[in-house]
């Protein structure tokens, strides 16, 4: 019997074309959903006959509601290897296998950079004014050589972006719950006294923690009130780790510079959302991890999930343990 396996979210219509597929001939009949799907009723309809569906990354939650609703579904693989939008208990309770996939931490580490100096030049404001004719240079940029940075996580992603600020010659500051001096320093960091001391004496700020009931609304209104004002956010690793309201009115009324944000709490972000026009806020619509060598990965990684599954032999399995 051949089985249905639907690929949700994928927006460029990379998936069939980043990977070799021809190992499901004949096993499965694979397709793809360019357009995500957020009602969940027709996400339901669109899902009744599949035993298999590929994720990418958190963009659609699986939670035990949605995973009743498909009693034929045998096996969810998401890209990555964690997805907190997936009730792995509900899944296994289910019957349902969960599989990940590798992915590189290289990617957001340049897009983090990529904000980062995109904020510190004004590179959106001077790029607007040169392509409509406006005016030439109107805006003075920070120097990042000789200025602080600090992040919020030393983990995978948080270090390797430490190193390259060093390679600018910034001053870095690091804090997390668990963060010891001696892990700091083997990154290049200074271990800040605090979260607040941190915020206190950093020119940007970048988040780099994974979203837990630690974590989330970790920066509300006291925290970015003790940003600096000339202080820059950046966040590409979740939007609620960010309390939502209060950075809305830190950038509207000036607590600090301004944003760099990569994630948000709606995705996609909608069309009416005052962060894609606040004027000191650079959106990007959660690229982070969307290179071709990630996506490579993926949807290769995803393939042999599948076919090991179909074979009995499940690979890279997540259990939430």
């Amino acid at each position: 019997m051949t089985l249905s396996c639907a690929v949700l979210d994928d927006y460029q219509g990379a998936a069939l074309a980043l990977a070799d597929w021809s190992p499901l001939a004949g096993k499965a009949e694979v397709r793809t959903l360019r357009e995500h799907i957020a009602d969940r009723d027709g996400l339901v309809a669109e899902l009744a006959d599949c035993e298999i569906v590929v994720l990418m990354r958190e963009r659609t939650p699986v939670d035990a509601d949605l995973l009743r609703r498909l009693p034929r579904l045998r096996l969810l693989v998401t890209t990555g290897m964690r997805n907190a939008s997936v009730d792995l208990a509900a899944a296994a309770a289910q019957g349902v296998t969960v599989c990940g996939t590798t992915s590189s931490p290289a990617p957001p580490v340049e897009l983090t950079w990529a904000l980062l100096l995109g904020l510190a030049r004004q590179v959106t404001v001077e790029q607007r004014a040169l392509r409509e004719g406006g005016p030439w240079q109107s805006t003075v940029g920070q120097d990042l050589a000789g200025r602080t940075l600090g992040l919020l996580g030393l983990g995978k992603i948080g270090t390797r972006v430490a190193r390259v600020a060093t390679a600018f010659g910034m001053d870095v500051l690091a804090w997390s719950a668990n963060l010891t001096a001696e892990r700091a320093a083997d990154a290049g960091a200074r271990l800040a006294a605090s979260k607040e001391d941190l915020l206190g004496r950093s020119d940007f700020v970048s988040v780099h923690l994974v979203l837990s009931d630690r974590t989330r609304g970790l920066l509300g209104e006291p925290e970015l009130r003790a940003m600096r004002p000339h202080a820059y956010l950046v966040n590409t690793s979740r939007a609620a780790i960010v309390d939502r309201s209060a950075l809305l009115r830190a950038l509207g009324e000036g607590w600090i510079a301004g944003a760099g944000l990569d994630v948000f709490e709606t995705e996609p972000l909608p069309a009416d959302d005052p962060l894609r026009t606040l004027p000191n806020v650079l959106a990007t619509p959660h690229l982070g991890y969307v290179t071709e060598h990630n996506y490579r990965t993926f949807y290769t990684e995803a393939v042999e999930d599948i076919t090991a599954f179909l074979d009995g032999t499940p690979v890279r399995v997540l259990t939430g343990g």
